[in-house]
């Protein structure tokens, strides 16, 4: 499982022109899943999340995590992001599990969120997402668990 997470001042995540999922400051996360992912990646994932320190403490260090901040987590469901990319000009997503396995597990994650964040948004799984954010920094990372 990999998140590519992004510190924002503001995200919102649209489906068929109607926003499903916004957060002011805070951090969107697109997820990947990948085969073999299960309950140890997902509690993994969880605990990076919430506590990966990329917020600003008083003294402007990256020392505090989104569970400190109470900003808000935007996740959203990118099978893009498991891709094969290491040869040939077209990615391949033999890498990437299906939609079987992925989706029971991106809403693993998201329920184990929201269990331990007060602000937990999402996109839809599978559905066509338009997606925008202002990036704070920029900050952006990408995570595995």
């Amino acid at each position: 499982m990999l998140a590519l997470i992004q510190r924002v001042t503001s995200a919102e995540v649209r489906v068929d022109g109607a926003a499903v999922g916004a957060i002011g400051p805070g951090l969107l996360a697109l997820v990947g899943i990948e085969p073999g992912d299960g309950d140890a990646q997902v509690a993994r994932m969880t605990e990076r999340l919430l506590g990966y320190r990329v917020f600003a403490d008083a003294a402007g260090r990256m020392n505090l995590g989104l569970a400190t901040t109470g900003g808000g987590l935007l996740l959203v469901s990118q099978f893009t992001l498991a891709a094969d990319t290491s040869s040939g000009m077209r990615p391949g997503f033999q890498t990437a599990a299906p939609p079987e396995i992925a989706e029971p597990l991106f809403n693993r994650l998201v329920d184990r969120c929201r269990e331990g964040h007060p602000v937990v948004e999402t996109g839809r799984f599978g559905a066509h997402m338009v997606i925008s954010l202002v990036n704070d920094g920029p900050v952006t990372f990408l995570l595995r668990a």
